[in-house]
């Protein structure tokens, strides 16, 4: 089960620009955390400088902030190129991730070229695995526009693309040269995309500090308005844990499995409906509702427990039911999920190994027999 005794206590104070470090040797970078990132040009000093920099961005991000990054980058490269991608996790897959590779070969890009990673955790994966990828690795910079991404998937260096069987299954560790996550972008996001990105929120909560969860029930009204300020201390505690979590297990030998509490459902869900059906957070925090009901029959938290959670989730915006599963071979539902879990990357030998709670902000791996797992299901999916 794992400990926190030395991560940092939870300071609810809202911070005006918040900066967290991430200890990995040689490989430290920093994550920034403020307004109007883009205007500051502090931030951008100090990169890796070259003659060409590529910005990754999609169809959606492009429009609104494509030039306000080229402008902040432009001082720093003779030339500044981009590649614009379709939006959406349907296309997180080996086929448009060789779009990037084709705009940097046909612009002759060398492995001084740096790539920044401006989108949601879509782009931020494809571009990381692109970077690790040409010429053997090329520095890349993140630049998350989803509060999804800022908490989450542009901190670790997590990096790929998706199979049709298999959720990220495909891809690389390596990591960012610098996070920065500009928090006025977020007042673009729609409603549904704000909320798929507080369940990486409020995962943070049951798997390592409830005097966070306390303080997510408190002000779950004020994040879903969009209040910067509030957003800000979500924003930093997210990274905080996370930044501590990476820096013990970088590789995720062991300890960071457990930032993967309810992404072994919600996984199955995101495959099994198709991707880009249900927005990943929407999978996750169902995952957990899910998870957290495995956690009380195996003892671990109580009913109370499970409800407070469900009710968190339900606050955000989020799923609390998940959908049952049909493919063209009849198979039932429960089966589906099953399949799907048994090629996650936490499975052992075909055994599916999940991320479990504990009353007080603890978390676990552990497995669990098919046919507890078919009662979860059954208790947890649409009828």
């Amino acid at each position: 089960m794992t400990t926190f005794t030395s991560l940092p206590a939870f300071n609810a104070q809202v911070p005006a620009k918040g900066m967290v470090h991430i200890d990995l040797g040689d490989r430290a970078y920093d994550i920034h955390i403020g307004a109007n990132a883009f205007a500051n040009p502090s931030l951008w000093q100090g990169l890796p400088s070259g003659q060409t920099a590529m910005i990754v961005s999609n169809e959606t991000v492009a429009p609104l902030y494509l030039q306000q990054l080229t402008n902040a980058i432009a001082p720093h490269y003779t030339r500044v190129l981009s590649v614009v991608l379709p939006d959406g996790e349907a296309y997180k897959d080996w086929q448009h991730l060789q779009l990037i590779f084709d705009a940097l070969l046909a612009h002759q890009a060398d492995r001084k070229t740096v790539l920044f990673a401006l989108g949601g955790g879509v782009v931020g994966d494809m571009t990381g695995f692109a970077s690790a990828c040409y010429m053997r690795g090329v520095p890349f910079v993140q630049v998350p526009t989803t509060l999804l991404s800022q908490v989450d998937s542009s901190v670790g260096g997590k990096t790929g693309v998706n199979h049709p069987l298999g959720k990220n299954m495909i891809g690389a560790f390596y990591q960012p040269e610098r996070v920065i996550c500009d928090l006025s972008v977020l007042s673009t996001l729609p409603a549904r995309e704000l909320s798929a990105g507080l369940a990486e929120v409020i995962k943070y909560g049951p798997i390592a500090d409830m005097a966070f969860f306390d303080w997510l029930e408190a002000n779950m009204a004020s994040l879903r308005a969009g209040d910067v300020d509030v957003l800000a201390v979500a924003v930093q505690r997210s990274c905080e844990i996370k930044a501590w979590v990476v820096a013990q297990d970088e590789r995720e030998a062991g300890l960071r499995a457990i930032l993967n509490f309810g992404h072994t459902f919600g996984h199955a869900i995101e495959a099994g409906m198709g991707y880009g059906n249900w927005l990943h957070g929407e999978a996750v925090g169902c995952g957990m509702v899910m998870a957290a009901h495995l956690s009380q029959r195996l003892g671990f938290v109580d009913a109370a427990y499970v409800e407070r959670l469900t009710a968190l989730i339900a606050a955000a915006g989020l799923p609390t039911r998940g959908p049952l599963l049909h493919n063209a071979q009849s198979n039932t539902s429960d089966g589906i999920y099953l399949g799907h879990m048994r090629v996650d990357k936490k499975a052992e030998g075909g055994q599916v190994r999940f991320v479990l709670v504990h009353a007080g902000g603890r978390a676990t791996m552990a497995s669990a027999d098919d046919a507890l797992v078919r009662e979860v299901l059954a208790a947890t999916c649409q009828a």
